[in-house]
């Protein structure tokens, strides 16, 4: 008898999911976009961090290779973390925001402390 009710109330008719999913075009994207977001955004975040940590580590008078190994593995470690951080945030436009602002700035610093080490 609840399923005949929740029926009768048109939970589950075929109008009730086209109105939902009209109005929210992008909730039928959710895992593929998350999935794009971790792959995609948590390969440039790592990355940016990756040439951060180089250029800091070498302009603090560390060896290049030193601190280009010890930057690529904790950006092994931040790209494991970022991958779950997508899939556990609620928000996919503050994870887009936050992955694309993070590696612009990890980037811009990056490229300012590498112009600073080479002048």
């Amino acid at each position: 008898m609840k399923c005949l009710a929740v029926y009768e109330n048109g939970i589950n008719s075929r109008e009730n999911k086209m109105d939902r999913t009209s109005v929210f075009p992008l909730k039928s994207l959710g895992i593929p976009l998350r999935v794009l977001a971790a792959v995609i955004g948590g390969w440039a975040f790592s990355w940016s961090f990756a040439a951060f940590g180089t250029a800091s580590l070498a302009a603090l008078g560390s060896e290049f290779h030193d601190a280009e190994a010890a930057s690529m593995m904790l950006g092994v470690l931040i790209f494991a973390g970022v991958v779950m951080w997508v899939f556990a945030a609620r928000s996919q436009l503050r994870v887009w925001a936050v992955l694309l602002g993070g590696s612009l700035l990890f980037n811009l610093i990056a490229l300012q402390l590498q112009r600073m080490i080479l002048s």
